[in-house]
């Protein structure tokens, strides 16, 4: 079933789109880069591939992006929002198997630093910003080590660089692909979909 909605939460509205089959599936959630939103090519493939596959998605637009701002809101405005919504997703759809967070870009990275926060089994991280472009000191590796189980797909042209497999943490890399993940979506989808398939998470 497919429809749209808004969360209400201390940062403003968020709104969801949900993909969401019969019960007992694994669901996805996924949130947009900073200035992009959940229309992105590698989002849109990632849930055809899953709700093709049996599984539930659900992607969150972050309030700020609902005002119509394109400039991202504080990391900790963007945690609490998704937090809240999470909450709600969780409340509304008690019949879920497992919930699975993610992302692409900063996306990512609100999910992972809320990963514990919001009762999930594992991460999806597409296009993970390792660093600032031009600043690997400023490494934001820390961000990945939930000690849940976490995916990582990004592109070996991606300026904001590429995280180092971990304990936990798989990284694949897609040749030819910079930030966006544009050059072939349904490729990277299927990456998600098939890790999500190795753990039982997805019908084989």
């Amino acid at each position: 079933m497919r429809h749209s909605d808004e969360i209400g939460t201390p940062r403003g509205p968020a709104r969801i789109h949900a993909d969401l089959p019969a019960a007992g599936t694994t669901v996805l959630v996924l949130g947009h880069g900073a200035g992009g939103d959940v229309d992105a090519p590698d989002l849109v493939a990632v849930r055809d591939a899953l709700v093709g596959a049996g599984a539930g998605v659900v992607r969150v637009t972050q309030p700020y992006r609902v005002a119509g701002r394109r400039a991202p809101a504080p990391a900790g405005h963007l945690d609490e929002a998704w937090t809240v919504v999470l909450a709600e997703l969780r409340a509304r759809h008690p019949e879920a198997a497992r919930w699975v967070v993610g992302g692409r870009s900063s996306g990512a990275r609100v999910a992972c630093r809320t990963a514990h926060a919001v009762g999930a089994a594992g991460i999806v991280a597409l296009a993970f910003p390792l660093h600032p472009p031009g600043r690997p000191e400023r490494s934001r590796a820390d961000e990945l080590r939930t000690c849940l189980p976490t995916l990582v797909v990004n592109g070996d042209r991606d300026p904001f660089g590429v995280p180092e497999p971990a304990a936990g943490v798989e990284v694949v890399t897609r040749p030819g692909e910079r930030h966006d993940l544009r050059g072939d979506p349904a490729a990277t989808a299927a990456v998600v979909r098939d890790w999500l398939r190795a753990r039982g998470w997805v019908p084989a």
